[in-house]
């Protein structure tokens, strides 16, 4: 009876620790100021990213999955997959895009300027920083910022066009990848277009 006992509760030890809710890393509040956090960046020159991949337009979904390699200067290489078969190949090299199969303007701008101004969303030049609600603004012509002030992560960037289009990026779900925390999810709108992407595996490459 003594031994059915000891293991009836070292069974609901077990089974306890099972059922106990997992430690969510987040993001502390960032000690260091904007310029330092700004500067810890700029070395990154390339990031390769695998993700899930949601395509919407009007009531219309399509999902995927895809591999992505992406400069600072804008050069990519993006794949995407359903059910494992390829379905677009894109890539961008010196401004020169090319598809397959051939996409629109709206969503070839989402995915090679939309893309690169997302995940480099810490790379503007004459930027001014003003403080907005619980946002850190950082603000030049063209490209709007909002960093969370404790964090100092992005919350949502904006992008201006001469045509007075706006590409609207949404940040969510903080994550860390070799000490440099990252938004995991982006949702990326233009017009008529939303492009959903959940990040699964991120590589930040710096300059030597």
């Amino acid at each position: 009876m003594k031994i059915f006992s000891t293991l009836f509760f070292s069974s609901i030890v077990i089974l306890a620790a099972a059922c106990a809710p997992k430690k969510v890393e987040v993001p502390v509040p960032e000690e260091r100021g904007i310029a330092e956090v700004l500067i810890a960046r700029q070395g990154i020159q390339r990031i390769d990213a695998a993700m899930s991949v949601i395509f919407e337009k009007k009531d219309e979904l399509r999902y995927g999955d895809a591999v992505l390699d992406i400069t600072r200067a804008g050069d990519l290489h993006l794949r995407v997959y359903t059910l494992g078969i390829l379905g677009m190949d894109i890539s961008s090299r010196a401004g020169v895009v090319k598809s397959s199969p051939r996409l629109d303007r709206t969503k070839t701008t989402i995915l090679t300027q939309g893309l690169r101004d997302c995940l480099f969303w810490w790379d503007l030049q004459d930027y001014t920083i003003h403080e907005e609600g619980d946002y850190l603004v950082m603000q030049n012509i063209t490209r709007s910022v909002w960093l969370d002030r404790k964090t100092l992560l992005p919350g949502k960037q904006r992008i201006d066009f001469e045509d007075s289009k706006q590409l609207m990026v949404q940040y969510d779900a903080p994550a860390r990848k070799d000490g440099i925390w990252y938004p995991s999810r982006m949702r990326i709108e233009l017009t008529r277009y939303v492009v959903t992407l959940t990040i699964k595996d991120i590589g930040f490459s710096q300059t030597d």
